[in-house]
This record gives structure tokens, sequence and C-alpha cells, in this order.
């Protein structure tokens, strides 16, 4: 099977060593997106649902890249800064992604500073 990268303009690129996506076979992985403006390269948002909402746009850009939606996630990883973001996280979360909800792992970390939330996506593809 052949690896393919994915890229789009309508999601951020960033200066690290990574692609935006990853595709082998029916396999999708969207790398990590976070809550930048793809056009500016500005964090949209000071609180975590403004975040949550233009990172979910981010991972869905990357998917639609693909050929995909977020009817093809199977799991989201969700990395945010503090605990006490969850309630106002999965309200955001719950509004933009929409039932039935795939699986997700809510882990805590730091992010530099301005960013509160970050989202990777892994979906499974018809061929």
């Amino acid at each position: 099977m052949t690896r393919t990268v994915i890229t789009t303009e309508n999601a951020p690129t960033l200066p690290a060593p990574l692609s935006q996506g990853i595709r082998k076979g029916p396999i999708l992985q969207v790398s990590g997106q976070l809550p930048f403006d793809p056009e500016t390269g500005e964090v949209v948002g000071t609180t975590v649902a403004e975040q949550t909402t233009q990172t979910l746009r981010n991972v869905t850009a990357v998917l639609k890249a693909a050929g995909a939606g977020l009817e093809d996630v199977v799991m989201l990883r969700v990395y945010l800064t503090d605990p006490a973001h969850l309630p106002e996280l999965n309200e955001a979360y719950a509004a933009a992604v929409g039932e039935p909800f795939p699986a997700r792992t809510t882990v805590y970390m730091q992010l530099p500073p301005g960013l509160l939330v970050e989202i990777d996506a892994l979906a499974v593809l018809d061929d």
C-alpha cells in the first residue's frame, strides 16, 4: 500500500517536520491541529470554545482534502491545557462533531502560550 501525504491550504501549515495528514490504505491520520486561522496564521479566539471550534475546522479541512469527513473519524484525541476547561470543551466539541460521536481520549498537557487545545484524528475511509 502506498502512503499518501495529505495537504490543504484550508488548514494551517506548521513550521515542524510533519504532514497535515497521512493516508495508507483506508487509514487516515490527521496530525494534531491547533486553533490557527489558515489564512492569517493567527490564533483564533481566547476561550476554549472558540479555539476548539477553529481546531475542529482545521481537522475537518484536512479530512476533506483526503476525501473524508467527520463521519469517517473513529478516534479524536484532544489535548487540553487545563482540566477546568473540560466542560467548555465538551459543549463546543459536541456542537461541532455531532452524534454519533467518535471514540475520544482527552489528555492534559502544556501547549505554547495562548494555545488552549490541540486535536488529532484517526479516520477509516471506504476504498
